[in-house]
């Protein structure tokens, strides 16, 4: 007897959307353009140190992110997003923001990014817009 499911675990859905960013690359892009709102340059020593990692593992990851072409970076400088890595980096932050208003309205609480932070990679952008629209309707009936 065969049985066949549509259930796979969490790497084998990964391997089928073949993603080209991983979670970890999302989590840095996301740091270094939240960063950047705020400030006009990121250095690694910083992003490591808002990211509690250690400077060596930062600076891998940047060069992960420049050979993906989603950020300028020469070594002891300046890490600044390509146009890609603006566009990526503000969905990102967008993504974020959508996910912890939602979850500070379902919890009753000022700051959810823990949860966020784990749920995030999860999630499709199509997800996240029926989460926008949801939300935008309850404020609206509020």
């Amino acid at each position: 007897m065969e049985f066949k499911s549509d259930f796979y675990t969490l790497k084998g859905y990964q391997m089928i959307e073949n993603t080209k960013i991983t979670s970890s690359m999302e989590d840095y892009l996301e740091m270094i353009c939240r960063l950047l709102k705020t400030q006009d340059v990121v250095r690694v020593t910083e992003l490591a140190d808002r990211l509690n990692v250690k400077p060596s593992s930062a600076s891998k990851m940047v060069s992960n992110l420049k050979l993906s072409g989603l950020v300028t970076f020469e070594r002891y400088g300046y890490i600044k997003p390509t146009a890609k890595g603006e566009a990526v980096g503000e969905y990102l932050l967008y993504r974020h923001d959508v996910l912890n208003d939602f979850l500070c309205l379902v919890n009753n609480s000022e700051d959810e990014t823990e949860q966020v932070e784990k749920i995030e990679h999860f999630l499709s952008r199509g997800t996240i817009e029926n989460i926008k629209r949801f939300m935008d309707a309850v404020r609206g009936v509020l």
